[in-house]
């Protein structure tokens, strides 16, 4: 399989919002340099998802994670991306979708985010 990652965020109307995530993908790239990884949004911000999916689609990828970049599963993530992701696999029967679970719900990310605030603290 062909496998591209997304990693996808909520979008901003400030454009500098987005530099994390475009700092994100580098650090992925230079650990995976044969991985292709594609930023997109939700609203405010370009590309759009479905975009991104089309373009990956179009390339010949035939699995498609979406790495959410979302610290909970609100209404975005159990309503807006699911209906996005049902699309985007009717439109591409043969593209293997999956959504990966937000930041949040993944125990290595929170152990890291602890860690460093925990060493933040001076006693």
């Amino acid at each position: 399989m062909k496998t591209a990652l997304v990693l996808f965020a909520h979008g901003a109307r400030d454009p500098e919002w987005a530099a994390p995530l475009h700092r994100i993908r580098e650090r992925i790239a230079a650990r995976r340099p044969a991985l292709r990884v594609e930023v997109a949004f939700l609203e405010f911000m370009r590309p759009p998802l479905a975009e991104s999916v089309l373009a990956l689609a179009g390339a010949g990828h035939n699995r498609i994670l979406i790495a959410p970049l979302f610290l909970a599963p609100g209404g975005h993530l159990k309503r807006d991306v699911p209906e996005l992701i049902e699309q985007a696999q009717t439109r591409f029967p043969g593209v293997a979708i999956e959504l990966l679970p937000p930041l949040g719900e993944i125990d290595a990310v929170l152990d890291e985010t602890a860690n460093w605030l925990a060493g933040k603290v001076q006693e």
